[in-house]
């Protein structure tokens, strides 16, 4: 990134501006590499909500449908976009789901009617960190003809995805979800998915995204991708390891509840429920004793109510209003884990206090 600062900071579009190009080039294997996709179908973004709205609003604008089936638990990037369609005449049916937190492909078939363009559904919750059954939906939306668009910003990076064995022709990513400079995302179509752009001007970005491309960001994200490859080779079991190792400690020393399907949820992510205590107050415990997590969306993480999230999934308020979700990633060591289970009873206890 510092090098694309003081040695190439052309503009990417420029005849003369082959190191840029190159970089571009690069950038885009890169992260078309986390989703197994190829690069002509990579569209660089400002990040997970930029390219959720262009995935939404540009298909329903050139579609002939006027109908768009989603879920109750999407990011607000989705939920705020659908809702914003639905001032324009589109109509949207959100599917719940059960305890587990996971939506049933079934469900999803029933909400699909003959005017259906779009279905929208997230890979992984940035919540409960638990995974939906997308190869299960994509057979559905493929056999009625309807694109199928998946916020991945979540699972992107840490986990394997390959969007055609999902079924998925349109795929919203975010590179600071996985290490890489914030305010740079990036959306995958599908070969032949048309698309209104959202901003017009100079036709980049395959006339998807015009102006100027953030190029800095754009090679950081590059960078980002490549080290998120070797961590899932790499990392995958110990993290597994390290969040079980947290879960049963958890379990077995308090009374806290893992929420949602058990296995089917990111190796990092554990959502505990807390009966009898604030999960605001439980997260300035933690914090008091320097250690970071959080009662729900970062995006909402000043929100005392109980999530949205779990409270979809028909989650009992009382352990709802006491969540806490522990996210282990790159840098987490099993010292981490101790540290947490030696402090863990002073920290419930200041909590409840």
């Amino acid at each position: 990134m510092q090098s694309s600062l003081e040695d190439h900071f052309c503009n990417p579009s420029a005849v003369y501006a082959a190191a840029e190009a190159n970089a571009f080039r690069d950038a885009r294997e890169r992260v078309a590499a986390l989703l197994g996709a190829g690069t002509q179908n990579i569209v660089f973004t400002s990040g997970g909500s930029e390219a959720d709205n262009l995935a939404l609003k540009g298909a329903i604008e050139v579609a002939d449908g006027q109908h768009v089936v989603t879920t109750t638990i999407e990011h607000s990037a989705v939920i705020e976009t659908v809702n914003w369609l639905e001032t324009h005449d589109i109509e949207v049916t959100r599917v719940t789901l059960g305890q587990d937190g996971r939506v049933n492909a079934a469900d999803i078939a029933d909400a699909i009617r003959p005017d259906t363009a779009l279905v929208s559904v997230m890979h992984a919750n940035n919540e409960t960190g638990i995974i939906q059954p997308l190869e299960a939906i994509g057979e559905i939306t493929d056999e009625h003809d309807v694109l199928f668009h998946s916020d991945t910003v979540q699972s992107a990076g840490k986990i394997s995805i390959d969007v055609d064995t999902l079924g998925l022709d349109l795929a919203s990513l975010s590179a600071d979800k996985f290490y890489g400079p914030k305010g740079v995302g990036a959306l995958y179509v599908r070969e032949g998915i048309e698309l209104e752009p959202l901003i017009h001007g100079g036709g980049q970005e395959w006339g998807l995204r015009s102006g100027t491309e953030n190029v800095p960001g754009i090679v950081g994200m590059k960078k980002a991708a490549e080290l998120a490859m070797g961590d899932m080779a790499d990392r995958r079991d110990q993290l597994a390891e390290l969040r079980d190792e947290l879960v049963s400690t958890l379990n077995s020393e308090t009374d806290g509840t893992l929420l949602g399907h058990p296995d089917q949820r990111l190796l990092g992510y554990a959502m505990m429920g807390f009966p009898g205590v604030s999960g605001a107050d439980i997260v300035q415990a933690f914090d008091n004793h320097d250690i970071a997590v959080s009662s729900g969306s970062a995006c909402h993480s000043g929100d005392r109510s109980p999530s949205r999230v779990l409270a979809e999934m028909g989650i009992d308020m009382n352990l709802a209003s006491g969540a806490v979700r522990f996210s282990l990633g790159r840098e987490t060591t099993r010292k981490d884990i101790h540290d947490v289970k030696d402090q863990l009873g002073h920290i419930l206890e200041e909590a409840k206090a």
